[in-house]
């Protein structure tokens, strides 16, 4: 997290370094003269040496930016070539310095001035490597944002679809059940069942595909579409909820029941003359919420997650992909038939709260 705040600002980031790493050198190269018996006046020419380096490095910078986009052979034939040449003049300098700020220097054979130049080629050789491998940094950082931000977008994507799979069906028969009770002139109900459908959808658009509201705000919404269905089925459907009020605020993905539900339905009370009994469970057992959907249909003799989409395969396929897209491994989904009759479906995620 620090390199990637240092690197934030990038460039801030480089003039940072460039003063930083300048001065260090300046305050290396006056240790270095101190231990070797120079008195405290070599400040001078270690002051220049360092200012000199920092105004011939910003000329390597424009240098190695040009180069930066160029085949690997040029990149390192430009950087020997510009790193020797900005040398020379940085070993020239800097020994024009020492002469008139310290004391002259003895350039017997050119063999001191050679061997400083080489000591700056060194020097300007590693500011281009650390130069090149920042620059490599933060263009792999790049590369890895954008593909993060390219997989969250796709993880995204694949839960708003997930997420607004809906029965079309459920809607077809809504709206069936309304121009009926309409035709029978029997607006009250029809209003009100438009009314429960209008805030049932509302709720099925406001929350994001991949927020997770609390389990209150989705046994309201449950509720909605339930009593819609109470209009259709009558006496037909009998509903029993057992919820315990520390679930209540426990956060789960919206809509991830109502798929189950309306399974239950199709399956398991539209089929018998007599109905059936629809049961929803919720409780807290230690950090984990426990949510239970029950009928007591006909049951199933196998589960093939890859039914057509008439089927319920879809829907439960639907949740358990949410499922592993939003908590991984860190979930459980039970599908059992009942011991006398009907089927039990039991999701078990982590227990979160706002708080």
């Amino acid at each position: 997290m620090a390199v990637e705040t240092i690197f934030k600002n990038k460039e801030r980031a480089f003039w940072t370094l460039q003063f930083a790493g300048w001065f260090g050198y300046g305050l290396l190269r006056m240790f270095n003269g101190l231990t070797w018996g120079e008195t405290i006046d070599y400040y001078k020419p270690t002051a220049i040496a360092a200012t000199t380096g920092f105004f011939l490095s910003l000329v390597l910078h424009q240098i190695l930016r040009r180069l930066r986009e160029s085949k690997l052979i040029i990149i390192i034939t430009g950087v020997i070539i510009s790193c020797v040449s900005l040398a020379l003049i940085f070993s020239a300098i800097e020994h024009w310095g020492h002469d008139a700020t310290y004391q002259p220097l003895d350039l017997e054979d050119g063999w001191i001035f050679l061997g400083n130049a080489m000591q700056e080629t060194y020097v300007l050789l590693c500011w281009s490597a650390l130069y090149f491998g920042i620059n490599y940094y933060l263009i792999t950082q790049k590369q890895r944002d954008r593909t993060l931000a390219a997989e969250a977008t796709a993880h995204q994507a694949q839960l708003k679809m997930l997420r607004y799979q809906l029965n079309p069906h459920f809607l077809f028969n809504t709206l069936n059940a309304i121009s009926t009770l309409v035709m029978l002139k029997e607006t009250d109900t029809a209003n009100g069942m438009l009314k429960k459908l209008s805030a049932f959808l509302r709720y099925t658009l406001v929350n994001q595909a991949n927020q997770r509201t609390p389990f209150s705000q989705e046994l309201e919404a449950l509720k909605l579409y339930l009593e819609i269905e109470k209009v259709r089925f009558e006496d037909r459907l009998t509903l029993i909820w057992d919820i315990d009020d520390e679930a209540l605020p426990a956060k789960m993905p919206s809509l991830l029941l109502q798929p189950l539900i309306e399974n239950a339905i199709k399956y398991a009370i539209a089929p018998s003359e007599d109905g059936g009994t629809i049961t929803v469970k919720a409780s807290v057992k230690g950090d984990r919420l426990i949510m239970m959907v029950c009928d007591d249909g006909p049951g199933v003799d196998t589960f093939e997650p890859s039914l057509d989409e008439n089927s319920s395969g879809v829907g439960i396929s639907n949740i358990m992909a949410r499922l592993r897209q939003l908590y991984g491994d860190d979930h459980r989904f039970r599908l059992v038939n009942r011991e006398k009759q009907g089927v039990e479906i039991t999701i078990d995620i982590p227990f979160e709260t706002d708080s």
